[in-house]
Order: structure tokens, then C-alpha cells, then sequence
């Protein structure tokens, strides 16, 4: 099933986690390993969150065991791009100017995604502060 993880929907791994076909961890370890196979000729990511997000998906696949109320993206593995604050993540906005800056909170997309149950894999490179439809930095 790897391979396939990378093509399935949103909603079709988040049915396969609750079915229980596939850990929450599985799901992540296959994308962190696709990220460190594509990612030195892509250079889509930015920062990855390697140890949270496997942390997040162990706790993910408790939940799911204990039968907890899922949210819709419980335990599905996904990016965000860098144009959104995430507390403690570095958010460059895609500029030089706020490549240090470490948010002590999260924007209301990160929050929702969080609160969804999803795993967050890292931040992906976006064009200076989003104001491009392509990305050269």
C-alpha cells in the first residue's frame, strides 16, 4: 500500500486510519521517506517537523484505538505552506526578512487543520509573501 499513499485522497487515507488498514504512523513515515527521496530536487519543503509529527501520529493512532471522536483529517499526514503562522515553526513567508521569525502562535488555518486531527509534516516554500503563482527562491 506505500506507494499508493501518495495518490489517495484526503478522505480515502483518513477512512483507511479509522478502518485501521493503516496506522496514522505509517501514513507519516511513508511521506517523511517520499519527502527525503523527491525533496533535494524539488526543494518544496523548508522546514520539516520530522519528530513532532511522529510524535502527532502515534497520538493519532492511540486515539483511533481507544475510540476517540475523530476530527476529518484525524492522522492524515499534510503540509503547510510557509505563508501560515505555526507556533513554534519557523514562517519565513517566503522572504530573507523573516527568516529567523518563530511564531508563538498559530493562524486560524493552522489552528483548524490542527484541531481536524490532521499530522502536520513541515512547511513548504512558497514565493516572497505569496505574491507569485511560482516559486524561485
Amino acid at each position: 500500500m506505500s506507494a499508493e499513499l501518495a495518490f489517495m485522497s484526503a478522505v480515502e487515507l483518513s477512512n483507511s486510519i479509522r478502518e485501521k488498514k493503516i496506522s496514522s504512523l505509517e501514513a507519516t513515515e511513508n511521506f517523511l521517506q517520499r519527502i527525503d527521496r523527491l525533496d533535494p530536487q524539488l526543494h518544496s519543503y523548508l522546514t520539516l517537523c520530522q519528530d513532532q509529527a511522529l510524535a502527532d501520529a502515534r497520538a493519532a493512532d492511540d486515539a483511533v484505538r481507544q475510540g476517540s471522536d475523530l476530527g476529518p483529517l484525524h492522522g492524515v499526514p499534510i503540509s503547510i505552506k510557509d505563508l501560515e503562522m505555526t507556533k513554534g515553526v519557523t514562517t519565513t513567508v517566503g522572504s530573507a526578512v523573516f527568516r529567523d521569525r518563530v511564531p508563538d502562535m498559530d493562524s486560524i488555518v493552522v489552528e483548524r487543520v490542527k484541531a481536524s486531527g490532521a499530522i502536520i509534516l513541515g512547511k513548504t516554500n512558497t514565493p516572497e509573501f505569496g505574491q507569485s503563482g511560482t516559486t524561485e527562491n
